[in-house]
């Protein structure tokens, strides 16, 4: 299975959206500095994820939610789950 997640980064609560085949291992190397991208905006929680079964679909997903129509869908939904 593979993952599409949005991390969010609790020291300046912007959005890191990534795909990955193993969502734990992921996150850990993001909140010990293995990402480059990421390793100054530690720590990260797990905001959202969706599942799928091939790496292209996942690839896909991430894409998308990297679109500004992407990023408006994940700001909708996080702030249905808060509300």
């Amino acid at each position: 299975m593979f993952f599409v997640y949005v991390l969010k980064s609790e020291k300046n609560n912007r959005l890191y959206y990534g795909s990955t085949n193993n969502l734990e291992r992921r996150i850990k190397e993001h909140n010990i500095g293995h990402s480059k991208y990421t390793k100054l905006s530690r720590p990260f929680r797990l905001v959202y994820f969706e599942e799928f079964e091939t790496l292209k679909e996942a690839r896909n997903r991430e894409l998308f939610f990297k679109s500004g129509k992407g990023r408006s869908c994940i700001k909708e939904r996080l702030s249905r789950a808060v509300a």
